[in-house]
C-alpha cells in the first residue's frame, strides 16, 4: 500500500523554490545596501565581492536561472514520486499471479481469469 503524501513531500518543489526566492531577495537587499553605502568608497576586494554577490543574486531573477531551476528542480525533486521510479502495474500483476499460483496451484488460473474479467 502506498503511503500518504506528507505536506513536505507534496509541496517540496514549492517550498524549496520559496526558500531560494526568499534567500535571493534577502541577499539582494543586504548586498544592495552594502553597495549603496560603499558606492563612494575606493574599490577594493571587499567592495568587488559585494558587487559580484549582488549581481549574482540579481541574476536569479533572470529567465535563464529560473528555467534551469524549473527543469533541474522538478527533475530532482519529483524523481522519487515519478512513474519511472515506482513499480509498474505489470510487474505487480506478475507478482500477484505468482503468489496465487503458489497458494493454490490447482485453482490459480481460474482465480486469475476471474480477476482479469472483473478488473
Amino acid at each position: 500500500m502506498r503511503e500518504p503524501w506528507t505536506f513536505w513531500r507534496r509541496y517540496s518543489y514549492t517550498l524549496v523554490t520559496l526558500a531560494f526566492f526568499l534567500a535571493a531577495l534577502g541577499g539582494h537587499w543586504l548586498l544592495s545596501w552594502f553597495a549603496y553605502v560603499d558606492e563612494q568608497g575606493a574599490t577594493d576586494v571587499g567592495g568587488y565581492l559585494v558587487q559580484v554577490g549582488r549581481d549574482t543574486l540579481e541574476n536569479w531573477q533572470s529567465e535563464f536561472l529560473q528555467l534551469i531551476w524549473q527543469v533541474a528542480g522538478l527533475a530532482f525533486l519529483f524523481h522519487v514520486g515519478s512513474s519511472q521510479s515506482e513499480e509498474n502495474d505489470e510487474r505487480q500483476e506478475e507478482k500477484l499471479d505468482a503468489i496465487l499460483r503458489k497458494l493454490d496451484p490447482k485453482d490459480a488460473d481460474r482465480v486469475i481469469a476471474d480477476l482479469a474479467r472483473k478488473f
